[in-house]
């Protein structure tokens, strides 16, 4: 008798895209500058469910990029998920990879899918750059 386990519950799941969405390219300081990273993220979340008609309450999961945190209070991938409407009780993950966050974001939501570990996750990433808060270096030392 065999006892090594059964191919077919070891392969990877086939990943889609069922729903997408982004902001509009906004100017420095434009129109687009009054919203937070997470607001923006928020609609954009909430915008990819409705355009794949799904409902908030069946994300399981949440991996968002962000770089520029500072200000967005902790957790920005929670917060932009709460706006869109994603339960309190989900689990989200910020992803900070620099310039490729959304993307890694994506990949680990893809890794997780494959797995089997979740089947409905929403990954994605936010940024502000009009927000970001601007330091000045040695400002506490009187420089």
């Amino acid at each position: 008798m065999d006892s090594s386990p059964q191919t077919d519950s070891i392969k990877p799941r086939d990943v889609c895209i069922v729903g997408v969405a982004r902001t509009p390219m906004g100017g420095f300081l434009g129109t687009l500058s009054s919203l937070s990273a997470t607001q923006l993220g928020s609609v954009a979340i909430r915008s990819a469910l409705q355009r794949a008609n799904l409902d908030p309450a069946l994300v399981q999961e949440v991996y968002f990029g962000n770089v520029l945190s500072a200000n967005l209070g902790q957790a920005p991938a929670r917060h932009a998920a709460l706006g869109a409407g994603i339960p309190n009780s989900v689990v989200c993950t910020t992803i900070n990879k620099v310039c490729s966050s959304g993307l890694k974001a994506t990949m680990i939501a893809a890794q997780a899918i494959r797995s089997g570990t979740q089947d409905i996750i929403v990954a994605g990433g936010m940024e502000s750059m009009s927000n970001a808060p601007k330091y000045l270096a040695e400002s506490r030392k009187g420089s």
